[in-house]
């Protein structure tokens, strides 16, 4: 049984739209995208490779693997854990009008998302991994289907663009698995769901 696991770059303010491109999603106005570019150092590139290297599979949105596949294909690095095993491991699509995928090998997810989902992770060992993916990845946090996630936060706010965490999410308490700041000031957490949070007032 596998482990769904999220890694995501972030804005201070939660912003998670067009991190690594002027042109990579400008949906609705959107006009900071490459917002991780200055900001970006060998920490968090390190990161990220170890993240990839322990990838089994990967779970993405259309949006996501849209871009994805106009880019890695053409950048294939055998040498480089992050193309080449987007290259070549299993990728499954969330997408009810993605019908004929060139970027092999690739399946696509129409059916009930949340039953495909649990069973693709139960299928594979090591990690079914999501990146980016801004929709699907709050379904999944919605429906408690993230096991682990990462969270790369980058010194700078927007004040626009999309969210990881938009209005009406599930109120959840996390567990700490790791925690570390690079030279460049990006702070990188991995998290575990621990459950709904709780409250209280001080002095009661």
């Amino acid at each position: 049984m596998g482990k769904l696991t999220l890694t995501t770059f972030v804005t201070l303010d939660g912003v998670m739209q067009a991190p690594g491109g002027r042109d990579e999603d400008t949906s609705d106005g959107f006009e900071y995208g490459g917002w991780t570019v200055p900001l970006w150092d060998d920490e968090a590139g390190q990161f990220v490779t170890e993240v990839f290297e322990r990838a089994s599979a990967f779970l993405l949105g259309r949006r996501t693997y849209d871009i994805f596949a106009a880019y890695w294909p053409e950048h294939d690095d055998p040498a480089d854990p992050v193309p080449h095993k987007l290259n070549t491991l299993p990728k499954y699509v969330a997408s009810t009008t993605l019908k004929d995928p060139s970027w092999a090998p690739t399946t696509v997810l129409d059916g009930e998302l949340q039953a495909e989902v649990t069973r693709v992770k139960d299928a594979i060992d090591g990690e079914l991994q999501v990146h980016g993916s801004g929709m699907l990845a709050q379904y999944l946090l919605a429906r408690d289907l993230v096991d682990e996630f990462n969270l790369l936060v980058f010194p700078v706010f927007l004040g626009r663009g999309r969210r990881l965490f938009p209005t009406g999410g599930l109120p959840t308490t996390c567990d700490v698995v790791q925690s570390r700041t690079t030279e460049s000031g990006t702070a990188i957490h991995t998290y575990r769901p621990a459950g709904r949070a709780t409250f209280g007032t001080f002095g009661e």
